[in-house]
């Protein structure tokens, strides 16, 4: 491919400083295209290679530079500055060997590189510089002494290698003598002024600034001073002003004769850090003291922190522990404050803040935490547990667990807790709880017992003494609410009592001074169907009794009342159920036979009372023993109800809704009417006859007879034109020819009157009910001209239709009746025929 691109170096810019020239060339060049035009203001992309040797040499750098031309197609770029592919610019030997520099060139900015170039490194100022070192001055000869006046740094060594910078060495015997020794002169520094100075750069955590060592038993780092700091160590960050460290012996070791062996503080009053910090990675002691006098192993004083302060993050370990192994206390604190403890103990995690235990004692007289009151005739409490925090809802303010299984012979022994006044004339309580708080949740209690396991009881009171008239548990209330209120979550019962003797199971009593109720059973859930109350005995004796015993009280002795929109079965004020073969589901007896009052009486706004029997039995019966009626049913005269009604609502039930039955001569019905309602207006006697004083009326035009039809019922509808059959007797047949002398009548729509010689009991569905007079439907046609009001009418030839009789045709019985309404459509149609065979 032709070589378009023309390179040339310009190596400018070059500093001399520090003995260090920069780690980078520059680079620039003109980019033309294959056509040999400029590629102005467009950004291109190089891959330099810098090869050892050779143009084909191995490369032992390279990168990848980007940049953009301008308007005369110069690229400036910097080797050194790209994106490294391959190599270490910093570490290329320059000494070793000549290098050359090869380009490759993509004019796009991409990676397909097309434009190669090869060109030799030739020397630069930096070399030529390097080439004396920067040495001025010549040699100089051992001992060298000179001195000068000069703020910079007069001699310095710097190497970038592994071995040291400076080293100082003396192989002889004498004392005090120095491989290294630094002095500053004069006898008034400024501060901070140092002899010897060790640096360290390095901020990975290893390096150090001055390492002594010493191989035997001597010091690695000495200082002495009459009056001031033998040696003093300063972190100015997060390092140590001074580390001591030993593998076997000890790491720091400060003793005195007659002074303090040593004296560590902090003059800073805003420094919070820790004075003296003491740790360790084994199993040894952190701090160790020890005393041969009588002073105080650890003595601490403070104002306002802590005496002592231990902690700990093992559960098995302890902050601070006090061993005592004579007769005396482990731990004892004294105090003479009225508002702070001898002995705080905190915790501010899931621990303990104080913990007493007995750990080896099986004679059964350790205690784990001891709290008296009463020596010296003192009067303060022997033990108090607080909770300031009211947003801590999940921890107890003082718990008492046991794993013990207790102890049944004797109930005072093995329990969580027992609490004992000992004083038969005490008047105070051996157990009192009190809650101050405007909540009633669950657990707001003063007392608040919980059986966890399936047996056990949440709370037992036991009176045992069998001559004591105590009661076992008294629970009383000066507010509004329950003096006990139980309940139970499961399937057991809220309350359960039982009696031994001949008392009561429950007595429930209200004194003569309050008003309130003996008894009351509420249930607030609407899904449960659960009895309010229940009352059951296997003896013979009455379930429930109820007695008002006042004969001058006009209360109930049972009230039911139900509030509910529905009329379902059992939704009652009163249900009573007889479940057995006899008995009754209730029973109400007036049982005095002075007394004037009903047995019962039901009144409702709706139905007074409503019976029914699911059975064969009856919804009601009633009989009567003297002269009055069984069912006296009357309507007040303020009111506008009925005296009586029977309703079949049942479509599919063929019974009568009434029936009225008599074993006697007399009549199965009378009515009457007028006032005071003397006066029989109808009657219906015992063999079925009526007798009606106003005569009667009946709904429907006609009068109809029932007669057998010729074929099947099915195929006659009402309006068809009815002939008498010359097939059958008593049988009627759809007319089919004209002027027909056999026409007997028309197949009535609605007969206001129906005939028929048949029993009342019989069936005649089959039949035509077949009108003879009256005004009914008919149908009719056009086959003799439109028909008139007032047209004689006869048959057609037409199955069961009428026609317009012609006149002068017409002959005695041909005649049907007279239309009522004009007709003149061309089908078949039906019109109002007041019938009247002539």
């Amino acid at each position: 491919m032709k070589k378009i691109l023309s390179l040339f170096w310009i190596l400018t810019g070059f500093f001399i400083g520090l003995s260090q020239a920069p780690e980078k060339m520059s680079y620039q060049a003109v980019m033309r295209n294959g056509s040999g035009q400029l590629l102005a203001n467009q950004g291109i992309a190089i891959r330099v290679s810098i090869l050892q040797g050779s143009p084909a040499g191995a490369a032992v750098y390279s990168e990848r530079l980007t940049g953009n031309t301008n308007a005369n197609g110069l690229v400036s770029l910097e080797i050194g500055t790209g994106t490294i592919l391959t190599g270490t610019f910093a570490t290329i030997d320059w000494s070793s060997a000549s290098y050359y520099l090869k380009t490759e060139t993509d004019p796009a900015g991409g990676t397909n590189y097309t434009i190669v170039g090869t060109s030799q490194l030739l020397s630069v100022p930096y070399a030529l510089y390097a080439k004396s070192a920067g040495v001025s001055g010549g040699s100089f000869t051992i001992p060298y002494s000179n001195t000068v006046n000069n703020a910079s740094t007069l001699f310095s060594l710097i190497n970038n290698g592994d071995g040291t910078s400076v080293e100082g060495a003396n192989s002889t015997t004498t004392s005090s003598i120095a491989a290294v020794r630094g002095i500053v002169s004069n006898t008034a520094p400024g501060g901070f002024s140092s002899a010897v100075r060790g640096i360290n750069n390095g901020t990975g955590g290893l390096g150090i600034g001055v390492w002594g060592s010493q191989a035997g038993s001597g010091w690695g780092v000495y200082g002495v001073t009459p009056n001031g700091l033998g040696v003093y160590g300063n972190a100015s960050g997060n390092g140590y002003g001074v580390y001591a460290n030993s593998n076997t012996g000890t790491g720091l070791n400060a003793t005195s004769n007659n002074g303090i062996a040593a004296n560590i503080s902090i003059v800073n009053n805003a420094n919070a850090n820790s004075v003296l910090t003491a740790s360790t990675v084994g199993n040894g002691t952190v701090i160790n003291v020890s005393t041969t006098g009588t002073g105080a192993g650890i003595l601490s004083s403070t104002a306002g922190g802590f005496g002592a302060h231990g902690i700990t993050s093992s559960q098995s370990s302890a902050g601070i522990i006090g061993d005592n192994t004579g007769a005396g206390e482990a731990v004892v604190g004294r105090t003479t404050s009225d508002i702070a403890g001898a002995v705080v103990g905190r915790n501010d995690g899931g621990g303990y803040g104080v913990r007493g235990f007995v750990a080896t004692n099986t004679s059964g007289t350790g205690i784990g935490v001891y709290g008296q009151v009463g020596l010296n005739n003192s009067t303060g409490r022997a033990g108090r547990f607080e909770n300031f925090n009211n947003t801590n809802t999940d921890a107890n303010t003082f718990e008492v667990a046991s794993n013990g299984n207790g102890n049944i012979p004797d109930n005072t022994k093995g329990n969580a807790a027992s609490f004992v006044l000992n004083n038969t004339n005490s008047v105070g309580a051996a157990v009192r709880g009190e809650v101050n708080t405007i909540f009633g949740n669950f657990g707001a209690a003063a007392i608040f017992g919980v059986s966890s396991g399936t047996g056990g009881r949440a709370g037992l009171f036991y009176a045992s003494n069998p001559a004591g008239n105590g009661a076992s548990l008294i629970a009383l209330t000066d507010g509004n609410g329950n003096a006990i209120t139980a309940n139970a979550g499961k399937d057991g019962n809220g309350v359960e009592t039982n009696i031994d003797g001949a008392g009561n199971a429950l007595y429930a009593w209200v004194p003569s001074f309050a008003t309130g109720r003996a008894g009351r059973f509420n249930i607030f859930n609407e899904s449960n169907t659960s009895d309010v109350i229940t009352v059951t005995t296997v003896g013979n004796g009455i379930a429930g009794n109820f007695k008002v015993d006042k004969v001058t009280g006009t209360s109930p002795a049972v009230r039911g009342e139900v509030n509910s929109q529905f009329a379902n079965f059992g939704t009652a004020g009163i249900y009573g159920v007889s479940s057995g073969t006899g008995g009754y589901a209730g029973l109400f007896h007036a049982s005095n036979p002075a007394g004037n009052g009903p047995a019962l009486i039901a009144i409702a706004d709706g139905n007074g009372i409503t019976a029914n029997a699911s059975n064969t039995g009856d919804g009601v019966e009633t009989t009567v023993d003297g002269t009055g009626s069984a069912i006296y049913a009357w309507v007040p005269n303020f009111s506008n109800g009925r005296a009586a009604r029977f309703v079949n609502f049942n479509t599919s039930n063929t019974n009568a809704a009434l029936t009225v039955e008599t074993h006697s001569a007399g009549s199965l019905a009378l009515f009457k009417s007028g006032n005071p309602g003397t006066v029989n207006v109808a009657r219906i006697d015992n063999t079925g006859k009526g007798f009606f004083n106003g005569g009667t009326q009946n709904s429907g035009a006609d009068v109809a007879e029932a007669f057998d039809v010729n074929g099947n019922i099915s195929e006659y509808e009402p309006g068809d034109i009815l002939v008498i059959s010359t097939k059958a007797d008593r049988t009627v047949e759809k007319s089919s020819t004209p002027y027909s002398t056999l026409v007997a009548g028309v197949y009535a729509t609605k007969p206001g009157v129906l005939l028929t010689e048949e029993h009342i009991d019989i069936d005649i569905s089959n039949k035509a009910p077949m009108g003879v007079i009256g005004v009914i439907p008919t149908k009719v046609c056009l086959e003799n001209g439109k028909i008139k009001r007032g047209d004689l009418l006869v048959t057609s030839s037409k199955a069961g239709v009428a026609m317009k009789a012609n006149l002068k045709k017409v002959k005695i019985g041909q005649v049907i009746g007279k239309a009522l309404q004009d007709y003149d459509q061309k089908e078949v149609g039906k019109i109002q025929v007041l019938v009247n065979i002539k």
